[in-house]
């Protein structure tokens, strides 16, 4: 069991000791902080904060505990209940408040939550802000709020059916189109709020849906990150039921994965290649940006509709950054994170669903032909799980001298370029292991080159 503290905010399994684990202890102590930052940006105005979280077991009760701690300080809390990590950021814009929290460990098991941290434009603080609140919390350096001067509470329901509302405003999502086609979806849900929001998407959008894992009750059938391993059943279900695709959500809805109607995987990588392809081929000579660990293929893409790549640091904060600073149309991560600044500046699987199916109608292709229109790379995603003992930078920077003589990134980790492959190491954020990403022209390379690695740095250790 274990307690990460990150710049992007607190993650740690539910239970066990203070400052070991997620606590109820550990829960009020970081919100306490975040709102003690917030305030000290603010002057002395009222502030308001968002609040919202995943279909987690232990949501509620983490929910309770950082409304009242933040109303303990005299901020304002309106609390969207169940709810998606977009949800929340759109809410925070068109709300206009001060700041955001959503409750939820992403794509980590059910004894896992966390508190993700937002500004007043709904995007995720930056490094410099996060230090501050970390720095707060280690020091126990807040003032609560006299009796007088509390916060209220309040509950804003129908966010999620507003947040789809703003989705289907989009300029490319043709409603239309998808109508027409008559499409039948089958989702994977995983049991959490995606189970509430993508089909009452699809069936604004006229798609038949089935329903798969969309009851949400926080009790995870299955590893709730959407990797081909752990997507057997919708695999076979989009088979079986002669669905045009499969449509797969984590539990806080920011990563999208696809399935073909053969039952193959469209691929994490691919869903954002997708996507960007189909909004460049409307705005064309537009740049893109995804992260170190992302697939080539964004890159291909982006090049034959005349516009320019970047490659950035990994973390959804530092994409933004990139897009900002590139004048990007869309970007996001290479597992399944759409970003479209159209929309809002934060990973969205209910804008993503939009876009990639204005982009299967219009195209009129099945999901496995577009696939197979895009170039062909292979990735293997791999980890090495870490004890205390274990020095990470030292085993970079021996992995970095070894290939001194290869094209050698190091702005986040160790990424090194081979002529028709890479390697990209790094330190996870959010789970106490070391990232191995690969890619290649194979999948047999891509999976060799990945053993071949994690082999050398065993010998290191």
């Amino acid at each position: 069991m274990t307690l990460i503290k990150s710049i992007s905010g607190i993650r740690g399994t539910i239970g066990g000791k203070v400052d070991q684990n997620l606590t109820p202890v550990d829960a009020v102590k970081f919100a306490a902080a975040y709102g003690t930052w917030l305030i000290s940006q603010n002057n002395s105005k009222k502030l308001t904060v968002i609040l919202g979280r995943d279909a987690r077991i232990s949501g509620k009760m983490i929910s309770s505990l950082v409304a009242n701690t933040l109303v303990g300080l005299g901020i304002n809390v309106v609390d969207l209940g169940l709810s998606t990590t977009p949800t929340v950021e759109v809410a925070v814009a068109l709300e206009k408040a001060d700041g955001g929290i959503i409750l939820t460990a992403s794509h980590n098991p059910k004894q896992w939550n966390a508190l993700k941290l937002l500004n007043h434009k709904g995007e995720f603080i930056n490094g410099a802000q996060g230090n501050k609140i970390l720095e707060i919390a280690e020091n126990d350096a807040y003032t609560f709020a006299e009796v007088d001067d509390l916060g209220k509470y309040s509950k804003l329901k129908g966010y999620m059916e507003k947040h789809i509302d703003e989705v289907l405003k989009l300029k490319h999502v043709d409603i239309a189109a998808i109508k027409a086609a008559k499409f039948k979806v089958v989702v994977d849900a995983v049991n959490s709020t995606g189970g509430i929001i993508i089909p009452k998407l699809l069936k604004k959008l006229g798609v038949a849906c089935i329903e798969l894992y969309c009851e949400p009750n926080g009790q995870f059938p299955h590893n709730p990150e959407p990797l081909k391993e752990n997507l057997t059943e919708i695999s076979k279900l989009v088979v079986s039921e002669k669905a045009d695709l499969g449509v797969v959500v984590d539990p806080d809805v920011d990563r999208l994965a696809l399935v073909s109607e053969d039952g193959s995987m469209f691929g994490e990588e691919y869903t954002l290649v997708a996507c960007a392809d189909y909004v460049l081929g409307k705005e064309k000579g537009g740049n893109t940006v995804s992260n170190l660990s992302s697939s080539r293929a964004l890159r291909d893409i982006t090049e034959k509709h005349q516009g320019t790549y970047t490659a950035s640091a990994v973390g959804e904060v530092n994409v933004v950054i990139g897009m900002k600073e590139n004048n990007a149309i869309i970007g996001g991560e290479g597992n399944g994170g759409i970003i479209y600044p159209a929309s809002h500046y934060g990973r969205d699987s209910i804008v993503g669903v939009a876009l990639f199916l204005s982009h299967l109608a219009i195209s009129k292709m099945s999901c496995k032909a577009l696939r197979d229109s895009y170039p062909n790379y292979f990735m293997s995603k791999k980890k090495i799980q870490l004890t205390p003992q274990i020095n990470v930078d030292a085993i970079l920077k021996a992995m970095e001298a070894k290939y001194k003589h290869e094209d050698v990134n190091t702005v986040d980790g160790v990424k090194i370029n081979f002529k028709s492959e890479w390697v990209h190491l790094r330190k996870s954020n959010t789970e106490p292991i070391i990232r191995v990403y690969t890619e290649s022209t194979t999948q047999s390379n891509a999976d060799t080159l990945a053993d071949r690695i994690i082999s050398e740095i065993k010998d290191i250790l």
